[in-house]
């Protein structure tokens, strides 16, 4: 019974949460949602509903002139993030290998020759290509769903209970975006971090995540298990958002979509 109760803890709460500008605009209003050990939770909504500055807020990496107003977060856990844009969070002018071993090195701890195997491995689990291993190569090199693989093994050479997703797959073409997310979910599952993932698009929210968080106007207008919104939404923007999801035309007479 104990083993069960420890195993359930939550490792990140969020209470109360609320972030505005020091001009006192509200930007956020009292968020409160908890991630237990190896969940994922979407924060879904429209631009400009909350979501990033809510994810941002668990590393207090909120913009400049923004500060939180409200609220406790609670996490016994480390954290770290994926940032939407990949070739913006990497180093343009050093290799990648050499930044992402740079990472194991201050934060594992371990000697230059073991962070720099430690990175060649965490690229490897990632899928990158083995020529990497020969020569190191600068971001403007890779494509951007490799750079965003880089991002991912940067974050995860962190040792991180929980992994902050802020649009990660955004700026990638269609096909790319289902390999980041199966990257994703597969790293979840050998590895068993918890997971907040921050997008505005529904189908990748229900693909990758057991609970849902409805934001609008910086609040939550909705929560619960993802099946459970997803089919039953109560809220009328939760029934928009989900109305909003374009279904693949069909073929006149072949009863095929368009491909």
């Amino acid at each position: 019974m104990e083993e069960k109760m420890i195993s359930t803890s939550p490792v990140l709460e969020i209470e109360a949460l609320s972030l505005g500008t020091k001009s006192n605009t509200k930007l956020v209003s009292n968020v409160s949602f908890s991630l237990g050990k190896g969940e994922s939770l979407g924060l879904v909504g429209e631009s400009g509903s909350g979501k990033s500055l809510t994810l941002r807020s668990i590393l207090g990496l909120l913009p400049r002139g923004v500060e939180q107003t409200g609220g406790v977060i609670k996490s016994d856990v480390s954290s770290a993030m994926v940032f939407q844009d990949p070739r913006g969070a990497l180093d343009p002018l050093c290799p990648v290998v050499k930044q992402l071993a740079e990472v194991v090195y201050y934060r594992q701890k371990l000697s230059r020759k073991a962070s720099h195997r430690v990175a060649l491995e965490l690229l490897e689990m990632l899928g990158l290509p083995d020529s990497l291993k020969r020569a190191d190569r600068y971001p403007s090199q890779l494509s951007g769903g490799q750079c965003q693989r880089v991002v991912i093994a940067i974050a995860l050479a962190c040792k991180p209970g929980i992994l902050l997703c802020d649009e990660p797959t955004t700026a990638l073409d269609v096909t790319v975006q289902r390999q980041i997310i199966e990257t994703i979910t597969r790293l979840q599952n050998e590895l068993g971090f918890a997971m907040v993932f921050v997008t505005h698009n529904l189908a990748i929210a229900a693909a990758l995540c057991s609970k849902l968080c409805v934001m609008k106007e910086g609040r939550i207008v909705e929560q619960g298990d993802t099946l459970s919104v997803l089919q039953n939404p109560q809220n009328p923007y939760t029934q928009m958002l989900i109305n909003s999801v374009l279904p693949l035309p069909e073929l006149e007479g072949s009863g095929q979509p368009w491909s």
